[in-house]
């Protein structure tokens, strides 16, 4: 084969280029993944502030990165599973060795069983995901306002509650709840408790298909915009806070899911009664 003729087959071969817009939520899965490893050293280094900060930051990527490959119609296989690899180690991994330095280090050492329990549960949940998006047959429509178990990043912060409080106690010199916060009992219980909550079947809220009606849009937009005043103001409180009433409102989530189930199997029931009358 002449050289002019392999030169004119080379210019007519197709160029694989990736769109930078795919590379985007990579990029932005990559930033918490290194937000989760830096607070993993913060911890290390007993800065306790900054590596809370530092999974929080990763927490906020990580709701941003999947609608951000959405809208740039970025979304890959191989993005999907770089999110769930740094979700478990961000959330998977980071929350217990946090605790660990916080509570457990020089303390008995099967409390680090708590630590290897919630890892474990956090791995089932995240495997649990992923297989779920490979499911054979459609789920009924009013699951999708529901996830299955508590979500790896609140998982997360409920298991962080100790540190939150006891963050809060110290700016506000509380030295007996600062030490109570530092008990090993304690960071067991909201391990435990946690790693329970991720692998169980509890239909928990997930906000991101919820419609509001437009009376109920301004009270929540005043409500969020006083949270984040008080987030920004005092976050440590805020995030204590919130951990206890995203426990509160698991209840009531279960009450609609299973609402919502029996009304919509009474309109198939009434519809098939329908269908055989004719």
């Amino acid at each position: 084969m002449s050289r002019s003729r392999r030169k004119r087959q080379h210019m007519r071969a197709p160029i694989h280029r990736l769109s930078f817009n795919q590379l985007i939520p990579n990029i932005l899965t990559m930033l918490g993944l290194c937000a989760g490893l830096a607070g993993m050293r913060f911890a290390i280094n007993q800065q306790f502030q900054t590596a809370a900060i530092a999974l929080l930051i990763a927490a906020c990527i990580d709701g941003l990165d999947g609608r951000v490959a959405r809208l740039l119609r970025g979304s890959t296989r191989f993005g999907a599973e770089f999110d769930s690899l740094s979700d478990f180690l961000c959330f998977g991994i980071a929350p217990p060795f946090l605790l660990y330095f916080w509570a457990f280090k020089d303390s008995n050492p099967h409390t680090f069983l708590a630590c290897t329990l919630f890892s474990v549960c956090m791995a089932f949940r995240l495997a649990r995901f992923n297989a779920n998006l490979d499911g054979q047959a459609p789920p009924p429509l009013y699951t999708r306002y529901f996830f299955v178990g508590v979500p790896a990043p609140a998982g997360a912060g409920l298991a962080l509650f100790p540190l939150f409080l006891g963050l809060e106690a110290y700016k506000l010199h509380i030295l007996w709840l600062y030490d109570f916060t530092r008990q090993p009992w304690l960071p067991c219980f909201t391990l435990i408790g946690t790693a329970l909550l991720l692998i169980s079947t509890l239909p928990v809220w997930s906000l991101k298909h919820f419609k509001i009606s437009r009376h109920y849009i301004l009270p929540l937009m005043l409500c969020i915009g006083i949270y984040a005043v008080i987030l920004i103001t005092d976050p440590w409180a805020a995030l204590a806070a919130a951990g206890l009433i995203y426990i509160a409102l698991l209840p009531f989530s279960r009450w609609h899911f299973l609402k919502l189930k029996r009304q919509t199997e009474a309109d198939q029931a009434e519809s098939l009664a329908h269908s055989d009358t004719f």
